[in-house]
């Protein structure tokens, strides 16, 4: 297999988009940059990918303070022909049922912020 300079495989059998779509996903809050860096690609990449999966119905954002909130449409199918029998949602429960739930042995993540401030 071939690796870029970061070690990283050259490719992947899923694409950005998808990636994207498992980002969020899994946190529904997460900032574009932390997507970015998730993925491996750049925050104007990831902002062009949220964009088409906007418009693509995929997704939506609603404004939360100074953050998005991204609520998934999983009802939606795939978009390639050899796909189009199945929904998106079924790549999403592939994908985040397990990965998102703490290991037994793997506590669970700690809440964001102070203790006390309602987070």
């Amino acid at each position: 297999m071939l690796y870029t300079m970061a070690g990283v495989p050259d490719w992947t059998f899923l694409t950005n988009h998808a990636h994207v779509l498992l980002c969020i996903a899994r946190d529904p809050g997460v900032r574009i940059r932390e997507v970015a860096v998730r993925v491996g690609i750049t925050e104007r990449a990831a902002q062009r990918i949220l964009a088409d999966l906007t418009a693509a119905g995929y997704l939506t954002a609603t404004r939360e303070g100074r953050r998005n909130r991204y609520r998934l449409n999983p009802t939606l199918p795939l978009r390639h022909p050899l796909e189009r029998d199945h929904q998106i949602g079924e790549i999403l429960a592939v994908f985040t049922t397990t990965a998102d739930a703490p290991a037994p042995d793997r506590p669970a993540p700690a809440p964001e912020g102070p203790p006390g401030d309602g987070r």
